[in-house]
């Protein structure tokens, strides 16, 4: 499915994309809470968080099953993964670690301490996950945020299948809400970090 804005397209991304990708989701989550947390060195921050999402979410866990969205300028991205695909097993997992412990540097500890916290209050129950949803600050509230979201929310709903997130501003939260999302409760990153609500939405009919 194709959506047109005034000034980009939502397409399918490719792994061509991937460096793009890790750059605008490093500049939407620059001065996020959650953000912050992972990399509170703001002098490294916008480094560490673009080799992140790029070699970590993009490369390794969105790409792969091709249901990332982005818009034919970068302007943001949505980073989805299918059903079942967050039920790794342990091999799976260390065959990702080294592309952790490449994108994190000497801040490994610190992302995995942030990453299990995370993962011990993931949902088993079948569902789409959108771990990173992300628009450049420049072309925020521009209405791309709600474009990079509705095919897939699309799909989940002819699929009858549940989606999940987690929020981590008041502002992203009130996006998720007005698009069918409920939080489920509040959890906060370990060291007394920042809140992050976990959201849940039910297929709607």
């Amino acid at each position: 499915m194709t959506v047109t804005l005034p000034q980009s397209t939502v397409r399918k991304a490719s792994p061509d994309d991937a460096a793009a990708l890790g750059r605008v989701l490093a500049e939407a989550f620059y001065d996020d809470p959650v953000g912050i947390w992972f990399v509170p060195d703001d002098r490294i921050r916008l480094h560490r968080l673009e080799r992140f999402f790029r070699l970590v979410s993009a490369e390794r866990l969105a790409l792969p099953h091709g249901e990332a969205r982005t818009t034919d300028d970068i302007a943001g991205a949505a980073l989805w993964m299918p059903p079942g695909s967050t039920e790794t097993s342990a091999l799976q997992d260390l065959m990702l670690l080294p592309s952790v412990v490449r994108a994190s540097g000497l801040g490994i500890l610190r992302v995995l301490r942030g990453i299990a916290a995370m993962d011990a209050v993931h949902p088993h129950e079948p569902h789409w996950y959108l771990p990173q949803l992300g628009v450049h600050p420049s072309r925020q509230g521009q209405g791309i945020g709600s474009a990079l979201m509705r095919p897939v929310l699309e799909r989940a709903d002819a699929d009858g299948m549940p989606a999940y997130l987690e929020a981590t501003t008041p502002r992203s939260r009130a996006l998720y809400e007005r698009h069918g999302f409920r939080v489920l409760d509040v959890m906060h990153m370990p060291d007394d970090g920042p809140p992050m609500w976990r959201m849940w939405r039910e297929p709607r009919g």
